[in-house]
Formats: structure tokens, C-alpha cells, sequence
């Protein structure tokens, strides 16, 4: 028979071989890159994640490793979509009310990953659906601060931007790991199809009023740029017809001066050069007599033909004659 010293020596040596096995199994672990691993210490979890690779460590149960994925998960909020691409809807969760009491379907896809592990898995018991109901209360929050046309048309990126913004808030106050990478609205509908007819038909409307708008516009500043062009072409046709006169004033004031220099020096006779220009230019064609008192002619005049030669009144005669003589025209 076999000795109890040998039985004990026997369960002993089995002991240790599973403590070996144990202790072979558990003392060393793995990461891939897509992976991220945290290290438990006697239940305490260690600061750092571990860098891809093959890593060693205390056997269990003195440290044991949870490794988590370093990947970008997805939240469907309001509906789930299975691996063959069959989408199933949850209209219950994506019913909401705008901020003008109107009535809308709403669904959203979260783009987020894990970022701190030890938080993730210690912090709260379940955190993807603390994600989803924060989710779904920073939806209702921002929709029902928003109008309905802002909803369902031009607004669904600023709506989009205000979700990620208060649900960030949210998740960082829970801090349970998670970082919100982005926020995407996916369909934001009317909850029925005689709504959605009636709300397509104000739609139409504000696009065609929108269009009438953007023509007037565009006329309208077609026609002012016309009238200030005009109004240029005005004032600088205005400013040239005034630089002429100027210069045709100076000339004339030129002209006078000139004419005045000659009459100071030589009065008399710049007095008959005058007369005559001056009958010349007013009766061009007229052949002109001086007459004197007793009615008999005095001198003649040829000042028709440009070609004749012009008789000149000596100045003593021009002088006696001039105070009682009479022109006569024809």
C-alpha cells in the first residue's frame, strides 16, 4: 500500500504543477495594436496603458489584465441596423418636440471611443447606456430649443453641433472613459404623411419667395449700378464743361486784356479798328456809308468784299464827322 507521506508527496507535487501552469498562463499577456490594455494590481488599477506587444506580469491572482479596444464604436440612437444592412425603427425613442410645439422624428448615429479604461470599467457599472441616455436628453434638449424648420432643413448643423457640445459636457461630468468624437443626424422626419405634405408645400413656397427675392435683389443692383454710372458720366461731363468755360473765360480775359493794352496806348485808333470788326462780324454782306449832316455822302466803304481795300477817315476828319454823322445800313 501506498504510504500517506507518498499520497501527500503525490497531491503536493500535483499542487505545484498547477500553481506552475497557473502561474506560466497568467504571467504574461498580449496586446495587438487595434487593443488597449489596463493592469489590476490586488484590485487596484494601475495609471498607463500598455503598448502593443507581448507583455509579462505577476500571476493571478496578483495582477490580471483587461484589455479593451482601441477602435470607433457607434451609437444608433432611434433605430439599429443588423449585418445585413436591415434597418429596424424605434419611433417611441425618437419622437420630440421642437421649441414651436411642433412634432418630429429624430435619429442620430454617435460616433465615440473608449479613451481611459480603468474609468471605463470601474466607474459605472454600464456606460454605454449612460452614453445612450445622455444621448437621447441632449437630443430632446437641443430640438426642443429649436424650431421645426430648423430641424428639418438648414439648421441640422448647428443642431448638430450643439448635441455634441452639451453631450461632451454630459459624458465628461459622468467621466466613465468616453470621448464624443462626432454627432450625426441621420433623419429628422414628421411624424406623419398628410404633416409632411403640408409642411413640403410651405417649403415650396418659402423657396419660391426666397427665388421672387434673389431677382428683385439682383435687379435692384443692377439698376443702382446703372445710375451710378450714369451719375458719373453726368458729373464728369459736367466737370469737363466746366474746366472749358474756365478756359474759355481766361482766354476771354486774356483776349480783353490784350485789347485793352492797345486801346490805353492807342485809343482812337483801337476805337475804329473796333467799329469796324464789329460792323464787319454784325452786317457781313451790307454795304456801308457815312453820311454827313447836309445828307451827301462822306466815304465809302468797300467792307463787303473781303478783298477790297478799306478806306480809313484821317483822324481830324474822323473826329469833326464822328460827333454829328448817321450810318445807314443795308
Amino acid at each position: 500500500m501506498i504510504s500517506i507521506k507518498r499520497i501527500y508527496a503525490i497531491i503536493g507535487f500535483i499542487f505545484l504543477i498547477v500553481i506552475l501552469a497557473i502561474a506560466a498562463f497568467t504571467s504574461w499577456y498580449t496586446v495587438d495594436e487595434s487593443e488597449q490594455a489596463v493592469m489590476i494590481t490586488l484590485g487596484e488599477v494601475e495609471e498607463g496603458i500598455s503598448e502593443p506587444g507581448l507583455h509579462f506580469k505577476y500571476p493571478w491572482p496578483i495582477q490580471k489584465v483587461e484589455v479593451l479596444s482601441k477602435e470607433t464604436f457607434s451609437l444608433q440612437f432611434g433605430y439599429k441596423e443588423n449585418k445585413d444592412g436591415e434597418v429596424k425603427d424605434f419611433p417611441k425613442e425618437t419622437k420630440m418636440i421642437t421649441g414651436d410645439e411642433n412634432i418630429v422624428l429624430a435619429d442620430m448615429v454617435v460616433q465615440w471611443k473608449i479613451t481611459e479604461p480603468g474609468k471605463y470599467l470601474f466607474n459605472a457599472e454600464n456606460p454605454k447606456e449612460i452614453l445612450e441616455d445622455a444621448t437621447s436628453a441632449s437630443l430632446r434638449s437641443i430640438i426642443g430649443s429649436s424650431t421645426i424648420d430648423d430641424a428639418l432643413t438648414s439648421g441640422k448643423v448647428e443642431i448638430e453641433k450643439q448635441v455634441q457640445e452639451l453631450l461632451t459636457t454630459l459624458i465628461d461630468n459622468y467621466d466613465i472613459g468616453i470621448s464624443i468624437l462626432a454627432v450625426k443626424l441621420q433623419d429628422v422626419d414628421l411624424p406623419n404623411e398628410e404633416v409632411r405634405a403640408a409642411f413640403t408645400n410651405v417649403t415650396d413656397a418659402r423657396e419660391t419667395m426666397n427665388t421672387r427675392k434673389n431677382e428683385a435683389d439682383k435687379y435692384r443692383n443692377q439698376r443702382t449700378e446703372e445710375a451710378k454710372g450714369e451719375k458719373d458720366a453726368i458729373i464728369s461731363a459736367a466737370q469737363g464743361d466746366k474746366a472749358a468755360r474756365i478756359e474759355e473765360a481766361r482766354g476771354d480775359i486774356s483776349q480783353f486784356n490784350a485789347i485793352y493794352n492797345e486801346y490805353a496806348n492807342a485809343k482812337e485808333i483801337t476805337k475804329s479798328r473796333l467799329l469796324l470788326e464789329t460792323i464787319d462780324q454784325v452786317l457781313p454782306n451790307a454795304e456801308v456809308y457815312i453820311m454827313e449832316d447836309d445828307g451827301n455822302t462822306m466815304k465809302y466803304f468797300p467792307i463787303k468784299d473781303s478783298q477790297a481795300t478799306k478806306a480809313v477817315v484821317p483822324p481830324e476828319e474822323n473826329t469833326a464827322d464822328s460827333e454829328g454823322s448817321e450810318t445807314n445800313g443795308q
